[in-house]
């Protein structure tokens, strides 16, 4: 949620907000009629619950007919007293509701426009030269370590099998994101998948995108699409000591029903339902939030030099932004067989928007609660095993072992075709 109190100081800065990111101003008319309609509701209950308070005092002093006078007015006042209190109680509601409708006030320096319009910052790697690159199915299946048919077979489209030397990079892969998170002092985590309604609502996941998540409705659960939801909710309603920022590495299976993207990437393990992820996570100081969004990405990047792909780093359009970024920075490794780089990291900037709808705070110099800042990044995944097979690829079928990574495939420097 935004900050009701730059809201009523500032609307403009919010509608300017709205504006940069192709979205309705009327939700922010909307919010203020609402804040202001909860604020009217408050004081008139607050007003007929204070003579109500002042009436039972003189009841108890009064005799004769003064006395029945007033114990027909407590009746009345009563009726309004209970009046006034489900009206205060339905503004509430409204007010909640038109606060969550309202996405995250946009960071300065954002570039405006949709998914089309962001701006490269940097390149990065050298791109190989391959006459005639083969994708990453292809060089999957030669070596026995994507099984997409079987995959298929057992659960459906877009579900595959890890094997060999597939199942060894990927967890190699993941283990080389921990050991650098833990290198840099972030606490690794494996968090739970199914999450409540309101750990998926506390971080924005319920909002534009829901349909993008799956729901066990039995038990009212929802499958987490990044452990980003899971560590955010895990200090719900909590006051933290933020004289540095607390920082966590959450290791997990994410899920993703893909809705929408049918027809797109259909192909491998681009867009699938399934997959495995490092997410890092920080709760800080609004003051040091931008400073902590830049570390944040630079330990991206970090990582994808050890598995020495080319990439380049964009500053995301605001337009493409999820409701609870503030600002959004990726990092998309080059695919040979696409001609073109791809995602595979993206670093947000939360601001406060998710620790005020799950209540996180700190106290600041003066002793007094104020709503923490959260961040989240990614660290790897499985969808970087496409640029490394992609790019580490070799004239015969065989596939160059990154250094960083071939301690976890047992020494060895090159994958040879089964």
């Amino acid at each position: 949620m935004i900050d009701l109190r730059l809201l009523r100081e500032d609307p403009d800065v919010v509608r300017a907000s709205q504006r940069t990111r192709g979205e309705s101003e009327s939700l922010v008319d909307d919010l203020l009629r609402a804040e202001e309609g909860r604020r009217s509701a408050v004081q008139a209950f607050e007003a007929v619950r204070a003579e109500q308070k002042a009436l039972g005092k003189r009841v108890s002093q009064a005799t004769g007919d003064e006395k029945a006078a007033l114990l027909a007015r407590t009746k009345e006042l009563s009726a309004e007293v209970k009046a006034a209190e489900a009206a205060a109680t339905q503004a509430e509601q409204v007010l909640r509701q038109a606060h969550l409708a309202v996405p995250n006030v946009v960071e300065a320096g954002a570039p405006p426009g949709g998914e089309d319009d962001f701006v490269v910052l940097r390149e990065v790697g050298q791109k190989p030269d391959l006459a005639e690159p083969r994708d990453h199915l292809v060089i999957g299946e030669a070596l026995r370590a994507i099984d997409m048919e079987r995959g298929a077979k057992v659960s459906g489209s877009r579900f595959y099998f890890l094997t060999g030397v597939g199942a060894l990079l990927e967890m190699g892969l993941l283990q080389l994101a921990i050991a650098q998170a833990v290198e840099y002092g972030l606490t690794p985590v494996i968090p739970p998948v199914l999450l409540k309604p309101e750990s998926m609502e506390g971080t924005g996941f319920l909002g534009a995108h829901a349909s993008e998540i799956y729901r066990l409705e039995a038990d009212d659960l929802f499958l987490v699409g990044t452990s980003e939801a899971a560590l955010a909710a895990y200090h719900a309603g909590e006051i933290l000591d933020l004289d540095q920022p607390i920082r966590y590495a959450g290791s997990s299976s994410c899920f993703r029903r893909e809705a929408g993207s049918h027809g797109k990437d259909v192909r491998g393990i681009m867009r699938v339902h399934q997959f495995n992820k490092v997410e890092m996570f920080s709760f800080c100081r609004p003051e040091e939030a931008h400073a902590e969004h830049l570390r944040l990405l630079a330990w991206e990047e970090e990582m994808l030099a050890k598995v020495e792909v080319p990439y380049r780093v964009i500053d995301t359009a605001a337009g493409d932004l999820g409701s609870s970024a503030a600002r959004k920075y990726d990092c998309e490794a080059w695919v040979p067989s696409q001609g073109r780089y791809r995602e595979v990291t993206s670093t947000s900037n939360c601001t406060t928007f998710q620790a005020r709808r799950l209540g996180i705070r700190y106290r600041d110099a003066d002793g007094k609660t104020q709503t923490a800042a959260t961040l989240n990044g990614t660290l790897a995944t499985t969808r970087w095993l496409i640029p490394i097979l992609e790019n580490h690829q070799q004239p015969d079928g065989s596939v160059r072992v990154p250094k960083a990574l071939q301690p976890y495939l047992g020494g060895r420097d090159v994958l040879e075709p089964a």
